[in-house]
C-alpha cells in the first residue's frame, strides 16, 4: 500500500483505500499518529500525520489538560480532540516536558485541516531521548499493521 514519491520527491505516500496520505520523509513520527520535526536541540514539535487527520475529518475542537513546563510521560493524557468523526483524548508521543502549545491551534483548531505538517502543530516537547520517534519507512510498516483493524472500525465491525 505504501509507495514512495517520484524521484526527487520528498514524501512517501500511504493509501487509505481509494484517499492518499502523504508523509513529508525528512520529519519523524509516533505510532499514535503524530509527527515530529526538531525546532531546537533536543525539542520537538508535533502534529497529527494526514492518516491521522483523514481518519477524525474536520477537526473542530481541542483542548489540553497539561501545562507547559509539566514533565510529561509517554503516553500520558495531554488534552483531547473533537471532529466530525470521533472525539479522542491526546496522549505523549514520548517522555519529557511540554515546552509549548500551538496557540493558533487552540484558537483555530481547523489549521490542522489544512496545513497538517507546518502551521497545523499542536505542542512541543523538548526530550533527552527520540528513541520512540520513527523514521518515515518504520512508520508506513505501522500502517501497514495498523491499516486492517482501521477499515474494520471504520466499517463498524470490530
Amino acid at each position: 500500500m505504501s509507495e514512495g514519491a517520484a524521484a526527487g520527491d520528498a514524501v512517501k505516500r500511504f493509501m487509505m483505500g481509494e484517499f492518499e496520505a502523504v508523509f513529508p520523509a525528512e520529519l519523524k513520527y509516533t505510532t499514535n499518529h503524530m509527527w515530529a520535526r526538531q525546532v531546537a536541540a533536543g525539542v520537538y514539535r508535533f502534529g497529527l500525520t494526514a492518516y491521522a487527520v483523514r481518519l477524525l475529518q474536520d477537526v473542530y475542537f481541542l483542548d489540553w489538560v497539561v501545562e507547559p513546563s509539566t514533565e510529561i510521560s509517554r503516553r500520558q493524557q495531554l488534552g483531547s480532540i473533537e471532529s466530525k468523526k470521533a472525539e479522542s483524548d491526546l496522549y505523549s508521543p514520548t517522555v519529557g516536558r511540554l515546552s509549548g502549545l500551538n496557540a493558533e491551534a487552540l484558537s483555530d483548531p481547523s489549521v490542522i485541516n489544512v496545513d497538517t505538517y507546518d502551521g497545523g502543530w499542536m505542542i512541543e516537547i523538548a526530550t533527552e531521548s527520540a528513541e520512540d520517534l520513527l523514521d518515515v519507512d518504520r512508520y508506513l510498516e505501522h500502517l501497514e499493521q495498523a491499516w486492517p483493524l482501521a477499515q474494520r472500525t471504520i466499517k463498524g465491525q470490530v
